[in-house]
């Protein structure tokens, strides 16, 4: 995974100029009515769509909140939530969404389309440049802070997963400083 700028960073900031789109925070989803216009949002790999409207992962929602692509409103109190609000929330069902969106934000600056991730810890599901929408994501992703003590059964239960599945598993690291160090994990096998 290589560091460089890309397209999609540059459409990204052409966005910014664009009007921003309204989300509302139903629960603990975040939402993107169908009034706003989502084709830009889908195209690049953000949210789900559910009856029309797009559902976002809290880490895609901070994201976009932090690039000043969406502004998100709770439906219950309709108060307007700034990035720490909305973390504040994400917090609330995930005590490691500061971490999980710290690892989205490095891999989609990167210019990687990253996805939510599915069981056996696995965060994200990161396509290659260019790939998303025409292939399966080519990466698993799994995020660990420095010095969290880690269970060798569980990296290998993801392992033996992404073999299965002829993905490369990547350990993330994210450092006390807040840098972020990525590993390709493989199994060693002695013939």
């Amino acid at each position: 995974m290589k560091t460089h700028e890309n397209s999609n960073e540059k459409d990204e900031r052409k966005d910014e100029k664009q009007a921003v789109l309204k989300a509302v925070l139903k629960g603990n989803t975040v939402v993107v009515p169908s009034s706003e216009n989502l084709e830009g949002l889908l195209s690049r790999g953000y949210g789900t769509p559910q009856n029309g409207d797009l559902t976002l992962s809290y880490c895609e929602a901070l994201y976009l909140v932090d690039k000043g692509i969406i502004e998100v409103r709770c439906e219950e109190s309709n108060v307007s939530l700034d990035f720490q609000g909305l973390l504040a929330k994400a917090k609330n069902v995930d005590k490691d969404a500061w971490v999980r969106f710290l690892l989205y934000r490095d891999l989609r600056g990167r210019g990687y389309v990253v996805r939510e991730g599915f069981s056996l810890g696995i965060d994200f599901r990161v396509y290659k440049r260019g790939e998303y929408g025409k292939s399966t994501a080519d990466y698993i992703v799994f995020g660990i802070k420095e010095g969290q003590p880690l269970a060798i059964e569980d990296l290998s239960k993801s392992l033996t997963h992404a073999q299965s599945l002829k993905k490369t598993l990547i350990l993330s690291v994210l450092n006390r400083r807040g840098e972020i160090v990525y590993y390709s994990l493989s199994r060693l096998t002695f013939k």
